[in-house]
């Protein structure tokens, strides 16, 4: 108890000591702790990782160490013990959220860089330390950080540009499509001079962002130079969310590239695909999703999209600890592209809600995917908003393709692997013509789709089927998606090698790619 006394006169004393606000600070990290332990896809103590989270401190000061001997908390120097505490029990998240934050503060009394670190850089070495070790994808976010995280998931309040700095000039370089900067006539190459009344010189990017977005609705005056001409705009805020989606058409084939999934990826695509198809009519041969790079995003719009080409089933299914992490998603009919051709391209970097939306097609007998394997990130993240305004994301469910395959550590196999390939884009359809695919795909697939998450060796010998590789804008992988999609008879025979439970026969009722309805 000597020890307890002691530290709270130092408390007293140092009210503010590394940074932290004793009260702030252990609601702060009592709220991240519960959430960690309650949701997370492996289950863990408080004790655990308080633990870890402490020994995360060694990041600011290297000299600090934690050790836990017979029911006591010690945190030392290599010369002597600065911290001492009775232990809480294992699962007393707030207990352990007390012996945390007051460890760090009376460590802070012999540590100048502990002393030094601000409230946030605490912060990120406890959270960091006890997500350490859960998994790759949990992490911890500061509050700036996680306020441009959700920006990019739901929007912020913008005008609808982009900018770069240009030989010390703030320098338009994009107007949104029907954003407030469009809809007043603002153009690429206006030179922005003043927000507000305020000269832009001499700001960096992140102040001009932070003068140019604002809560939606509020107004900013814009001062420009567009040639000789000075200019100045009043435009009023709206919800402005990153375009993910992108389209050209060539040959009658339609392609989508898809650089992640956000709150409007799959509104984007419906509505591009519509004009597509409202201008083309019967001409529309087919889709090609191209998916390559994509590292995910929001689980419900990758779902979204796939229901886009999907009449029934089950599009991806979520496994974990948390009751609430256990869900199914269905298709409903009714819907633009179900009765498209379609054909994906994937390569190493595609991942997560990529990885969906890839083998929910192929499961669903939608799609061919060509390309490599992906990356194999399977697992679902919530994000937790904590006191200090920063975020928890946190995994706690993994992902299920429809034929019942976790797709964590595995991936999606493509049926035509390009990776290492030797052929040319026409000689690969001509073999899938013949019903020729190298790699022995259908029997891969059958395996692929029966291994346990459990079994590793298996699926890293899968994965090594089609390695995962950067594919970038590689050229091939597009070719081949043309000439599939050009080619019904190959087209039909690379979608039977690669969907479960349907033979060649079944998938050549389905409307070619030339005569479907429209």
């Amino acid at each position: 108890m000597g020890a307890g006394f002691v530290l709270a006169v130092s408390l007293l004393a140092h009210p503010a000591s590394a940074g932290w606000v004793a009260g702030e600070a252990e609601r702060t990290i009592a709220f991240g702790f519960d959430a960690i332990v309650e949701r997370h896809l492996q289950p863990v103590t408080a004790q655990t990782i308080a633990l870890d989270g402490l020994r995360g401190l060694a990041e600011i000061d290297p000299q600090l160490g934690v050790t836990l001997d017979q029911g006591r908390l010690r945190l030392s120097t290599t010369e002597r013990v600065v911290a001492d505490f009775p232990a809480a029990p294992p699962d007393d998240t707030v207990g352990w959220a007390r012996i945390t934050v007051n460890a760090a503060l009376e460590a802070s009394q012999v540590s100048e860089r502990l002393r030094d670190a601000d409230a946030e850089r605490l912060y990120q070495a406890v959270f960091e330390g006890a997500l350490g070790k859960a998994d790759l994808f949990s992490r911890y976010a500061g509050a700036k950080e996680a306020r441009e995280h959700r920006s990019n998931r739901s929007g912020f309040g913008g005008i609808g540009i982009k900018f770069d700095l240009i030989d010390g000039e703030v320098r338009i370089v994009e107007v949104v499509d029907d954003g407030p900067a469009a809809k007043l006539g603002l153009r690429s190459g206006d030179v922005i001079t003043a927000i507000d009344g305020e000269a832009v010189k001499g700001l960096d990017r992140a102040d001009i962002s932070n003068r140019l977005r604002g809560a939606v609705a509020t107004e900013l005056v814009l001062s420009l130079r567009r040639g000789s001409q000075m200019l100045q705009f009043t435009l009023r805020r709206s919800l402005i969310v990153p375009q993910t989606v992108s389209s050209s058409v060539a040959g009658g084939i339609a392609h989508f590239k898809i650089t992640s999934f956000n709150q409007r990826t799959a509104y984007s695509l419906e509505n591009q695909l519509k004009e597509i198809r409202d201008r083309l009519g019967a001409g529309l041969q087919g889709v090609v999703l191209d998916l390559r790079g994509n590292p995910g995003g929001l689980l419900d719009k990758a779902v979204a999209v796939v229901d886009l080409f999907v009449t029934e089933g089950t599009i991806i299914s979520t496994k974990g600890r948390h009751p609430a992490a256990a869900n199914a998603f269905e298709a409903k009919p009714g819907d633009i592209g179900e009765d498209l051709a379609l054909v994906v391209l994937v390569d190493g970097r595609s991942a997560s809600a990529a990885e969906i939306v890839a083998s929910a097609l192929q499961d669903a007998g939608r799609a061919v995917v060509v390309g490599t394997n992906s990356y194999g990130k399977g697992t679902v993240q919530t994000v937790v908003r904590l006191p200090n305004d920063g975020e928890i994301t946190l995994t706690w469910s993994r992902f299920h393709a429809p034929s019942g395959y976790a797709l964590h550590g595995l991936g999606v196999l493509p049926v035509l692997c390009t990776g290492g390939t030797g052929q040319t884009a026409a000689q690969m359809v001509e073999a899938a013509g013949r019903g020729l695919f190298p790699g022995k795909p259908t029997e891969t697939l059958a395996v692929w789709r029966g291994t346990g998450i459990e079994d590793t060796e298996l699926r890293h010998r899968l994965r090594d089927t089609c390695p995962p590789v950067r594919l970038g804008d590689s050229k091939l992988e597009m070719e081949l998606a043309d000439r599939l999609l050009s080619n019904r008879a190959a087209y039909a025979r690379a979608l039977a090698a690669s969907a479960p439970s349907r033979g060649l026969e079944a998938l050549q009722t389905r409307p070619s790619p030339e005569t479907g309805s429209h």
